[in-house]
């Protein structure tokens, strides 16, 4: 009984991890895990198992800027079970991360974004169980090509973080309810004299669409859209780039 007093309020309780098969992934991509769950000093009765993909986004509230935790999606695992004391679990995995998750392997400068998979032990009458795995999405082969497409331009990425709401162009709409800035800077090389270019993909199975929004030295922010397929060649996606910062 004193055993599981204590497990009740987090001493000795079962402990969760989630183990990625893969470094690094792209949005979209499905990946493998195995999530292991080792049993603390006594049984215990656990209610479910979830899984989710979180980032940290900006949002504004009563006019005071904040950063918040914020699901991109969740996994349901499991159903209640028992584990018994010191048992060891573990349970394969497969999933697939949205096409609009932010890119955290980014290379700015001030990298602000951060993804993670959260595992989430619903214990009855304890502490939850948790455990937090960080996922570093890389670009995808056609985001990489207006990556570069950037650069060839004279701009240099400085900045990367999530924001809360959506963006929309006369075509295409986000989904998940925050996006991603990738903001950039030009360097002494840069073509068309803009101050700032801040640039949100939002991809789809086919297609990836850009919203680029221009800060001009005249003239105020514009923002100018693009839809590129996905086996587009890099020297289209410079020339188009090229195109719209004109």
């Amino acid at each position: 009984m004193f055993k599981k007093i204590l497990a009740s309020v987090g001493i000795g309780g079962a402990k969760v991890d989630t183990l990625l098969n893969t470094e690094m992934l792209c949005p979209g991509d499905i990946f493998e895990a195995t999530i292991v769950i080792k049993g603390g000093g006594t049984e215990q009765d656990i209610s479910g198992l979830d899984l989710a993909l979180m980032t940290r986004v900006k949002v504004e509230r009563d006019d005071t800027e904040m950063v918040v935790n914020k699901t991109l999606c969740q996994w349901h695992i499991s159903d209640q079970f028992t584990l018994q004391a010191d048992e060891v679990r573990e349970i394969p995995f497969k999933g697939r991360l949205p096409l609009e998750t932010p890119i955290s392997a980014n290379g700015a400068r001030n990298n602000q974004t951060k993804v993670w998979i959260a595992t989430g032990l619903n214990i009855d009458m304890a502490l939850d169980a948790s455990d937090k795995d960080p996922v570093n999405v890389i670009a995808t082969s056609t985001q990489n090509k207006v990556l570069q497409g950037m650069d060839d331009c004279g701009y240099s990425l400085v900045k990367a973080d999530v924001e809360d709401g959506m963006v929309r162009a006369q075509n295409f709409q986000s989904s998940l309810g925050c996006y991603q800035e990738l903001e950039y800077r030009p360097n002494r090389f840069a073509l068309f004299g803009l101050n700032e270019v801040e640039v949100t993909f939002v991809p789809t199975e086919h297609q990836t669409h850009i919203l680029f929004e221009l800060d001009r030295n005249f003239g105020g922010d514009s923002y100018r859209s693009l839809s590129l397929n996905n086996d587009v060649s890099q020297d289209d996606v410079t020339s188009q780039i090229k195109n719209i910062l004109g």
